[in-house]
């Protein structure tokens, strides 16, 4: 088990921003570089019982890609973000919900009682 997860951590130390943002790429003229959310983890673990008494070893893994968009270098020579709308939507998801929530709770603490 030990060399097993030695070989995970080995395969990925490298993974940092090179996994975040693309090769540039030339699309109608125009460079675009892609960008990314980029997320995983993994993890195992073993009993000290023997396998007869139930013990055993086992791991598990995953991982998330979000396409945010792409830094896109037009005919001027600057560099702007365009975003991908639909990602960026489902990533506020959460924040909204959160910021809901909590305006509710405030104004239920600030609302005079009847």
């Amino acid at each position: 088990m030990s060399e097993s997860f030695s070989s995970l951590v080995d395969t990925f130390k490298n993974v940092g921003v090179s996994r975040a943002y693309g090769p540039a790429m030339n699309i109608a003229g125009e460079e675009v570089i892609p960008v990314a959310v980029v997320t995983f983890g993994f993890g195992g673990g073993s009993s000290t019982e023997d396998a007869q008494a139930g013990g055993g070893s086992g791991g598990g893994g995953g991982g998330l890609v979000l396409p945010l968009g792409v830094y896109a270098k037009g005919a001027s020579g600057r560099m702007r973000f365009r975003p991908n709308t639909v990602v960026v939507l489902v990533a506020l998801a959460p924040l909204v919900c959160a910021v809901g929530v909590s305006l509710r709770g405030i104004l239920r603490t600030v609302r005079p009682r009847r």
